[in-house]
């Protein structure tokens, strides 16, 4: 039976994984802003086989929260074995490249929080050890793209944040899992118009469930997406910024 912390809990992507930790009777903690869909999910996942379930709601972005909020959910847990985070949004780039405070707001949300929680998660795993941590970062940190060049850049720091605390928490024995999805049908991406590289929220959770059990380093969901990126980040600067991605 693990111990699980879940921030960003009412994500589609969380939501679907904390579906199949609550099959295996794991002990649950959600924090999200949503206290609404947070008391519709805990009822869910009870009736799905969670031991237990606790959460919190706050806005992610208050950053001065984070480190009481950690505490709170250790205590309810009484440890922890798995972090998984997942909250984001997703950047409206043509509004942001007109609008730095915009900007600001997409990096706070999309790396900064992060990080700010990462910091003290990081310092309790390594005191005790052992344990996973789990981020979604996504295919868009890969490389810069006029379509999306804010949301990546985010997602680009967390990725390069994970892979420096991946090589310093390796010989605590704690395993750092980095989540790179392709397109995901979620609400946050209802306005795309859909194609065969889109894939449900569901897959992403099997393949988050399959990374932890797993301790594999980085995943790209679906897998072809490594081969995807890949290619792209192998296209030379010269040529790259002649083309539209």
């Amino acid at each position: 039976m693990k111990k699980i912390l879940i921030i960003g809990a009412t994500s589609m992507i969380a939501e679907a994984t904390a579906r199949l930790w609550a099959q295996r009777g794991c002990r649950l903690y959600l924090i999200a802003r949503n206290e609404e869909r947070l008391n519709s999910i805990a009822a869910d996942l009870k009736v799905r086989g969670a031991e237990s379930i606790h959460f919190a709601s706050f806005d992610l972005n208050d950053f001065e929260r984070h480190e009481a909020a950690i505490d709170e959910a250790i205590e309810a847990l009484d440890g922890i074995d798995i972090v998984l985070i997942a909250h984001g949004t997703l950047s409206d780039q043509k509004s942001c490249e007109q609008d730095y405070n915009l900007t600001l707001q997409e990096l706070n949300t999309n790396a900064i929080s992060v990080i700010s929680l990462l910091t003290p998660l990081a310092n309790r795993f390594e005191s005790q050890r052992h344990g996973s941590i789990a981020v979604i970062s996504s295919v868009a940190g890969d490389r810069g793209r006029q379509s999306n060049y804010i949301y990546g850049t985010a997602k680009g720091a967390v990725t390069i944040f994970l892979q420096g605390l991946r090589q310093r928490l390796y010989e605590s024995g704690v395993h750092v899992l980095t989540i790179k999805p392709g397109f995901v049908d979620t609400p946050m991406t209802k306005g795309f118009k859909k194609g065969l590289l889109w894939v449900s929220s569901e897959t992403v959770a099997k393949s988050v469930i399959k990374g932890v059990d797993r301790k594999q380093d980085v995943i790209y969901v679906p897998w072809f997406w490594k081969a995807i990126m890949t290619i792209i980040k192998g296209i030379p600067e010269a040529i790259f910024k002649r083309i539209s991605l």
